[in-house]
């Protein structure tokens, strides 16, 4: 049963453009904020569960694993929320040109890093990391 129609193209032959790989990225982050919101309702749960609880998942959290889910999960909120703002701005029609869509792209990228920084050093430096 073999065709001799021709395959259409994966996503493996196209080159990768800044626009696809930040679509893909804001659907990863989303999907990274839903299991960060699991984790917070498990926070939650487990400081109203009491002390036992409450250090058990804060040993979980502090560990090289839980520092880099929380780190990833920082990153995918202000990723999302970076790139959200330059799709609100597409939405009321600004922005469309190609060299403004790659600057808005990059801009979104390094602001969503230098939040994430920013936020971890503080969070570092104020105790939150021990």
């Amino acid at each position: 049963m073999s065709s001799s129609r021709p395959v259409s193209p994966h996503l493996q032959i196209y080159r990768k453009q800044l626009t696809s790989v930040m679509s893909i990225t804001h659907r990863a982050t989303g999907i990274v904020l839903s299991l960060g919101a699991v984790v917070m309702t498990f926070w939650l749960l487990a400081l109203a569960g009491g002390e036992p609880s409450y250090d058990a998942l804060h040993g979980y959290l502090a560990s090289v694993p839980g520092r880099l889910f929380v780190a990833l999960w920082v990153f995918s909120f202000y990723f999302h929320l970076c790139n959200g703002v330059r799709h609100l701005f597409w939405d009321a029609g600004i922005g469309f040109e190609l060299k403004t869509v790659y600057a808005s792209g990059y801009a979104a990228i390094a602001a969503s890093v230098l939040l994430t920084l920013v936020t971890i050093g503080y969070a570092l430096s104020s105790g939150g990391g021990q």
